[in-house]
């Protein structure tokens, strides 16, 4: 698995921090992680879901809410409806640099924000609540002794879970616009809502009115004895495997689906390249198989895939391999293994002592082949001299013509 640092800008133009746990194989699904209120996106139980979720498959960003944790900003200025603008811009930023997300998630109040936000992003097919309220109401109760000094004055200090935070009058206000379950009932994706029956901070009841207001297909699971943060390991394990067993029969099954479709209209021998984000991930696409390619980080991407070069050198090294391997099994020699090393480089001509051209730059590929196995000298310098005649390496060395068009609309 691989774990991305990543930063993206809310709706007042603040730098957002983020870490997005991903697998080390193409994606089955992705997935966007909204923490509890006042918590940040490294709380245990947010950084043990989140990886765990990668592992069976599903990349997942969690952030820190504009003015906690890492990300700029001041809390104090913050209310709910922020926090739902800053999970449409995480959305976004995924959109754009890695793919729409699949899933929602939402841990506590971080559960009553993607409710509300779920109807911006319509690429979520699947919602997951875990210990959340039905509205963002409910954290009134966090700063209930100071109401009224929230109500009188401008700034107010509270301490929520020892820690102490500025209050402002226009988080109650916002709120008040946030009291109904009208929108659970919109929904247009599956949900699941996961909470624990003897949670001390939300109530269970509050796990009832959301399954009640929401429409079909929703699914409830009891996490026991798991605490509202679930700060033991195994329960956060128990969540995501649960979560992501539930949510592979919305996600997973639609993109296989889709997958299917894609290369159903691809010919054998065709290969179709198709946009993942609009930087430089793409998707390829064979008659039977996908794969992606990207650029490195360093160069503005988002590391996913092998490079072009990369994919270059890994079908001159594929196909070398598979003639070496041909080749010895026919001669029955007694070949073990087969691993061969590329690297591309562009050096001047004059520095390249069996090449035609004298001025310029030239593109050298460099293959350094291991033989492993009970093989003569001889045997060796044979299957040395037939790497070579591997077709890429002819097509690579014949005089190519690229035909470029324009597709008919």
């Amino acid at each position: 698995m691989q774990r991305l640092k990543v930063e993206f800008t809310n709706e007042s133009g603040e730098t957002l921090a983020g870490l997005l746990e991903r697998p080390d194989e193409p994606p089955l699904a992705v997935a966007l992680f909204a923490h509890c209120f006042t918590c940040s996106k490294d709380i245990a139980a947010a950084s043990r879901l989140t990886r765990a979720l990668a592992s069976k498959g599903i990349a997942t960003l969690r952030f820190d809410f504009t003015g906690l944790g890492n990300s700029d900003g001041d809390f104090a200025n913050t209310n709910f409806s922020s926090n739902v603008d800053d999970l449409i811009c995480a959305a976004d930023y995924l959109a754009d640099d890695y793919g729409p997300p699949d899933i929602l998630i939402g841990h506590s109040l971080g559960g009553a924000a993607v409710l509300a936000a779920a109807s911006r992003i319509p690429s979520a097919k699947a919602i997951a609540t875990i210990g959340a309220p039905a509205t963002a109401k409910h954290v009134e109760h966090l700063f209930a002794e100071k109401r009224d000094e929230i109500e009188t004055s401008s700034v107010v200090t509270v301490s929520i879970g020892g820690r102490e935070f500025r209050i402002k009058r226009q988080l109650l206000d916002d709120l008040e616009t946030y009291a109904s379950t009208d929108h659970i009932r919109e929904l247009n994706a599956a949900l699941l809502v996961m909470h624990a029956p003897n949670d001390l901070i939300v109530d269970i009841e509050q796990a009832a009115a959301i399954y009640t207001a929401a429409r079909h297909p929703k699914s409830f699971v009891s996490l026991d004895t798991a605490d509202h943060l679930l700060s033991k390991q195994a329960d956060s394990n128990y969540a995501a495997e649960v979560l992501s067993a539930w949510a592979s029969r919305y996600v997973a099954s639609s993109k296989s689906d889709t997958t299917r479709e894609k290369s159903a209209r691809v010919p054998d021998g065709a290969v179709l390249l198709e946009e993942i984000d609009h930087k430089f991930a793409r998707r390829v696409v064979t008659s039977k198989h996908q794969l992606i390619a990207d650029e490195p980080k360093s160069f503005g991407g988002t590391d996913q895939g092998p490079n072009p070069y990369e994919l270059l050198l890994a079908s001159l090294g594929s196909c070398t391999s598979m003639t070496i391997r041909m080749y010895a099994n026919k001669k029955k020699m007694a070949l073990d293994d087969v691993s061969i090393t590329l690297t591309h480089e562009r050096i001047h001509a004059a520095d390249c002592a069996d090449c035609e051209a004298s001025t310029g730059f030239i593109e050298v590929i460099n293959k350094e082949i291991q033989l492993a196995g009970d093989l003569t000298d001889e045997d060796k310098a044979q299957l040395i001299r037939i790497a070579d005649r591997c077709p890429v390496h002819k097509t690579l060395h014949s005089d190519v013509s690229i035909r470029t068009t324009l597709a008919n609309d």
